[in-house]
């Protein structure tokens, strides 16, 4: 069943709390059609999406939070990204309040300069609130997700989440029609954006953080203020994916993953910064 969110004041927030109560209750499998103003609450025509409420509105336009019948904290939640459509425009966000705009069509975006991107969008937040009661920002990542920024998680991409709480309570938004690794501005084609997901269960799947199955290859994130740490994060869980998937122990697995595992610095700009360890389906070919 797909279940449509309307794009109003009962549907969005910017923050994440487990008090929040569930604008949708959906089954396992059921998928939703929802959208979102860009970061900055905008919509399609520019205009700023009213009424909003600080700081409960502080942060990305989020929709949801969408519940799932039957969920427990400790499972793990499958997003399936289905589809991600970006607005008209866009907009980014460089050095000494420098914006560039964008009009967004047929699969690219022209800068008011006059330059010309290919477009990939994704959604940049989407998660779960943490298990403490109270107010959490959408800005930093977290182990259930939320601003992730990962400009892999395109349509055909699948999501895999630990549940912090029951219920799942999961939120979206963000919309980012192109984004580089590391997102340096702090901004990438910021935009509204329409997107359709499909959310699932699994109790077999035991996680501690973020894995991601997108065309080709395994993702695993690893989240901290330090970088370092960060990297290391994203490599035990990808020492973990490598024994689940393939049978590999720890000892042979850190050999092997520096062999054909790549890292990548997935964004440098949300306080908790992030990394995700990539492996390729022909690694061991």
């Amino acid at each position: 069943m797909i279940h449509e969110l309307p794009l109003e004041r009962r549907t969005l927030h910017g923050h994440f709390s487990r008090d929040l109560e569930p604008v949708l209750e959906v089954d396992p499998g059921d998928g939703v059609r929802f959208a979102t103003p860009n970061a900055g609450w905008r919509l399609d025509d520019g205009s700023r999406f009213e009424p909003t409420s600080s700081p409960e509105d502080d942060g990305h336009a989020l929709a949801g939070p969408i519940a799932v019948r039957g969920a427990r904290a400790g499972d793990t939640l499958v997003v399936r990204i289905d589809d991600v459509a970006p607005g008209p425009w866009g907009e980014t966000w460089g050095a000494a309040d420098r914006r560039v705009a964008w009009k967004l069509a047929a699969g690219f975006g022209v800068s008011d300069s006059g330059r010309r991107v290919q477009l990939r969008p994704f959604l940049g937040v989407l998660g779960m609130p943490p298990a403490a009661p109270g107010v959490h920002s959408t800005r930093p990542p977290r182990p259930h997700g939320g601003n992730i920024d990962c400009k892999e998680l395109v349509a055909g991409t699948t999501l895999y989440l630990p549940v912090p709480v029951d219920g799942a309570l999961f939120s979206a938004g963000d919309g980012h029609a192109a984004q580089g690794d590391g997102e340096v501005s702090g901004t990438a084609i910021e935009c509204p954006s329409r997107a359709r997901i499909t959310l699932d269960l699994r109790r077999d799947l035991p996680l501690d953080r973020p894995v991601a199955r997108i065309d080709g290859a395994w993702l695993t994130f690893g989240f901290d203020e330090d970088l370092d740490r960060a990297a290391e994060l994203a490599l035990e869980g990808m020492l973990a994916l490598l024994s689940r998937e393939h049978g590999i122990e720890r000892d042979e697995g850190l050999a092997l993953a520096s062999v054909v595992v790549d890292l990548r610095v997935t964004q440098v700009v949300n306080g908790s910064v992030g990394v995700h360890a990539v492996l390729r389906d022909d690694a061991f070919s």
